[in-house]
């Protein structure tokens, strides 16, 4: 450890990892710190992100859709007899992404001279942090031997980067049966040893449906029950009805308005929930496995010394300004804890403008524009959006038109069998500026991110309709649904 630390980074997912890197390179001596272990007790990297979350999820999204798409070979002229799933091999697999990326965060770590401390941190007071070494492999993340036994760093800056964790319900708690989970979160689902024959989800969300595509497509009859009377409540509605109709082809059981009221586990979960929709109003469900994805919350909780002057909100949102300064001097605070969409994109986009201001020592270095950070939904059809929908434009009075474009009418999509969704691009009906754009469909996670860079150069729905693209290629369906803003798409009649 440096005699003197310009920045202590606690948390290494990607807004803590990011912003350590970032302040590495612009010549701060920087530390970062993270509790994480691996199943062999060594130091993990990646947060929630690379070891159970984004990465692994997406792992597994991709093998169940390639088994999933076995039923699309026959129209390719080929024959597939007897495929069966091996979800051993499957995990096996994840593993072996998880660690190749956590590796590389470690391998980055060094090459940029990052001292990381595998331990519990809490904040004491600005400049000042305690750290609860662990002990279980008696090293650090760059190998070197630790004590493990508490001790006390100093550095001028502080950045609190601790991410976030599964919400739980106080009628359906965890029971951390690794593998074998008849309650779990989000990480469980990632872990099971089988496709349960029924499995149940509590949260229709983001990470509800992604993780219910999962089992859904390798054999499981997977109910979501979702509190909210919509599907996809903060998407364009003509998106979240196209969505709707493409998870019930699929055979996801979603059942809206249905709020959970009791829980009970045994050798299966029963649930009890309300219905309104229904005569008599109170329904069951009987599922072998219950997955609770209803959001998560900041991961502050011994976080802050008591008295050490930042902020929480009710929420446990550690409170920031616009530049991620907290209430005390030189502490700052980055990604899920904070304000703002909990996306890996957003915090690593923190994590960088942090880094920035405090090596230029001016707040207002750096810039991270909440209005164009996409999101993206990875089940099939993929489901990704940036900016407003129209349903907030028109709530806030904002003259605009749209115009959609689907896959179906082009020759990449109908060529690859992925011909279900659609592009829509909203403009601003006076200045023709991008407001938003919403897709539904395959690589709809990577086609929205032209739309982004168009809405952060402000450009025009006439900029994108006269950008030329290649021919065949999904992009097509983009640049389509901008020529129908102005009600002349080529490839669609009105």
């Amino acid at each position: 450890m440096p005699d003197s630390l310009d920045v202590i980074v606690i948390g290494a997912g990607p807004a803590g990892y990011v912003a350590a890197i970032r302040c590495a390179q612009l010549g701060l001596r920087t530390a970062c710190i993270d509790e994480r272990v691996d199943a062999s007790g060594a130091p993990s990297l990646g947060g929630t992100c690379l070891n159970v979350g984004c990465i692994p999820s997406k792992a597994l999204l991709d093998s169940s859709h390639q088994f999933a798409h076995l039923n699309h070979f026959a129209a390719h002229g080929i024959s597939v007899d007897n495929a069966k799933v091996d979800v051993a091999a499957m995990l096996a697999r994840k593993n072996k992404i998880v660690g190749k990326l956590t590796g590389g965060i470690a391998m980055l770590f060094k090459a940029h001279k990052i001292e990381f401390i595998c331990g519990r941190a809490q904040l004491i007071a600005s400049g000042v942090v305690n750290v609860n070494a662990n002990v279980n492999d008696g090293q650090n993340g760059n190998g070197e031997k630790t004590s493990g036994k508490p001790r006390e760093l100093r550095a001028k800056h502080i950045i609190l980067a601790p991410g976030s964790v599964p919400v739980e319900l106080p009628i359906a708690r965890f029971d951390n049966q690794s593998g074998n989970t008849l309650i779990g979160d989000s990480s469980d689902a990632l872990a099971f040893e089988s496709v349960p024959p029924r499995l149940g989800i509590i949260g229709g969300g983001v990470i509800g449906l992604e993780l219910g595509s999962v089992w859904n497509r390798l054999g499981a009859k997977v109910v979501i029950v979702e509190a909210m009377d919509e599907l996809l409540a903060t998407a364009d509605r003509q998106i979240a009805r196209e969505a709707s109709r493409q998870f019930k082809k699929q055979g996801l059981d979603i059942r809206l308005g249905a709020k959970v009221e009791k829980v009970q586990a045994g050798k299966t979960v029963k649930l009890q929930y309300a219905d309104e929709s229904k005569s008599g109003g109170a329904q069951t469900l009987e599922v072998d496995r219950l997955i609770v994805a209803v959001g998560r919350r900041a991961a502050t909780d011994n976080l802050l010394a008591e008295g050490c002057g930042v902020k929480v909100d009710a929420r446990g949102l550690i409170e920031v300004d616009d530049h991620c300064r907290t209430a005390l001097e030189n502490v700052w605070a980055v990604g899920d804890a904070v304000r703002g969409p909990m996306l890996a994109h957003k915090g690593a986009e923190e994590g960088v403008a942090v880094a920035e201001r405090i090596a230029a020592n001016d707040a207002q270095v750096g810039h991270v524009d909440f209005n164009h950070v996409p999101w993206v939904i990875y089940t099939a059809p993929e489901i990704a959006w940036v900016g407003a929908t129209e349903q907030q434009l028109t709530a806030d009075n904002i003259p605009h038109r749209s115009g959609a474009f689907p896959f179906a009418a082009t020759g990449r999509a109908l060529a690859m069998e992925e011909a279900a969704g659609l592009v829509k691009i909203i403009a601003h009906a006076k200045t023709d500026e991008i407001l938003g754009a919403h897709i539904i469909g395959a690589q709809a996670s990577e086609l929205i991110g032209e739309c982004v860079l168009a809405m952060t150069y402000r450009a025009s729905a006439e900029d994108l309709a006269r950008t030329i693209h290649a021919h065949p290629t999904l992009s097509e369906a983009v640049h389509e649904a901008a020529l129908a803003v102005d009600k002349r798409a080529i490839h669609k009649v009105g």
